[in-house]
C-alpha cells in the first residue's frame, strides 16, 4: 500500500502527516479500554474494535474522496466498574480527560480542523461527550464525540438476534471479535460465559455507578451463544458505513 492511501497516523512520517493537514481532513482518535470481557474474550476487545471501526471508517472516507487519518488508539479508559473481575486497567476521570485533550490538542496544533473521538467503551461514553464539547470550545476546532454502537442503534438491531445493540462480551462483541481476532475468542468457554444472574444498574434514563460484579456473575451482559463471524463482519461494516457517511457531511463540521 502506498503512503498516499495509508490512513494510520503511526505508519506515516511527520512530513507525510503534515502534507495531509488540509481543512477537509478528518482525524479519528479511537478511544477504548483494557478490561475483562468474561471468560471467553480477551481483555483487549474494546481496543481491537474501536481501532477497527476507526480504520474501516477512514478507509471508506479516503476511497470516497475525503482525506482521513487514524491516530494510535487510547487503550486505557474509565473501567473501575470492571476491576473486581481482574485483568482490567483503569484511569481516573482527570487523567483520562487530560490524555484525550492532549492528543486532540496535538492534532489541532498540526493544523487539522476536523477531529472525531471514536469511543469503543461504554464507561467512556459520558466523558467523551463532555470532552468533545469542551475541546471544541477550547481549541476553536470542531471536535465530534461518539460511541460507535450508539451511533448505529438502527443498523445494529436488525443484525442481532438476542439483543437490540452492543451490551458487554455479548452476541455483538463476540461476533466482531470472531471476525477480527478469532484467536482472542475462547469458543469452548462461551457456554459458561452466559450469566446466571443479571441486575441492570439503573432504570432507563437514570445513571449511577455499580460494579459489574453486582450485576453479573460472569462479567458478561447478554448471550454470546448467538455470535458468529458473519454477524461480526456485518456489524463492523455497518458501523464504518454510518460513521463515514456522517463524517463526510460538511454540515457536521460547520
Amino acid at each position: 500500500m502506498g503512503t498516499e492511501t495509508e490512513v494510520m497516523w503511526a505508519r506515516l512520517t511527520a512530513a507525510e502527516i503534515q502534507a495531509r493537514a488540509q481543512p477537509e481532513t478528518v482525524v479519528l482518535i479511537p478511544v477504548a479500554s483494557i478490561e475483562q470481557h468474561g471468560p471467553h474474550l480477551a481483555v483487549g476487545v474494546d481496543t481491537v474494535l474501536a481501532t477497527a471501526v476507526a480504520e474501516r471508517t477512514a478507509r471508506r472516507l479516503q476511497a470516497a474522496g475525503t482525506p482521513a487519518l487514524v491516530t494510535p488508539t487510547l487503550w486505557s479508559g474509565l473501567a473501575e466498574h470492571h476491576m473486581a473481575f481482574g485483568g482490567t486497567m483503569t484511569l481516573d476521570l482527570a487523567t483520562f480527560s487530560a490524555l484525550v485533550g492532549g492528543i486532540a490538542r496535538s492534532v489541532a496544533r498540526h493544523g487539522f480542523r476536523r477531529i472525531a473521538l471514536v469511543n469503543g467503551h461504554g464507561g467512556n461514553t459520558e466523558a467523551i461527550a463532555s470532552a468533545a464539547i469542551e475541546l471544541t470550545r477550547a481549541l476553536a476546532v470542531p471536535v465530534v464525540g461518539l460511541t460507535y454502537w450508539l451511533a448505529n442503534a438502527d443498523t445494529f438491531g436488525p443484525i442481532l438476534e438476542s439483543q437490540p445493540n452492543v451490551m458487554h462480551a455479548c452476541e455483538a462483541e463476540t461476533s466482531m471479535m470472531m471476525a477480527l481476532a478469532p484467536d482472542c475468542v475462547r469458543a469452548e468457554r462461551i457456554e459458561t460465559a452466559v450469566p446466571k444472574r443479571f441486575a441492570p444498574p439503573a432504570p432507563p434514563g437514570f445513571k449511577r455507578s455499580r460494579p459489574f460484579a453486582e450485576m453479573t456473575d460472569t462479567g458478561v451482559i447478554g448471550d454470546p451463544r448467538k455470535a458468529s463471524a458473519e454477524k461480526g463482519e456485518r456489524l463492523l461494516e455497518a458501523a464504518a458505513g454510518r460513521l463515514a457517511t456522517e463524517f463526510a457531511r460538511p454540515e457536521l463540521w460547520r
